[in-house]
């Protein structure tokens, strides 16, 4: 019996105790390098999310420098629906005439 348990004390000894601290030793490993990846591209997204917000506040500024504002647009749109109600009438006064003359020539 004792040179089964000096086996398992020899096997326990000289194997599984080296393999369980390196595999101790891997985890630890991963965990701190997973830990600076994180950081990495924690510190990464912080870069691009900055260069975003300046890109969209250039663009936005870019936008108010070159654009119609609201105002403009309103007056055209307003200038534009008068032109085309004048053209209306003067098409209606004409479709007018033409209708009364073609009522007089059928008489």
């Amino acid at each position: 019996m004792s040179n089964v348990s000096n086996d398992l004390l020899w096997w326990i000894t000289v194997v599984d105790l080296p393999a369980l601290a390196g595999l101790l030793l891997m985890i630890w490993r991963t965990r701190i390098d997973t830990g600076k990846a994180i950081d990495r591209v924690q510190i990464t997204l912080d870069r691009r999310c900055e260069q975003l917000r300046d890109a969209l506040y250039a663009f936005k500024l870019e936008v108010a420098k070159n654009y119609a504002s609201q105002k403009d647009v309103r007056a055209l749109e307003q200038r534009l629906v008068e032109h085309l109600l004048r053209i209306e009438a003067k098409l209606d006064s004409t479709a007018l005439k033409a209708e009364g003359l073609s009522a007089s020539n059928k008489k």
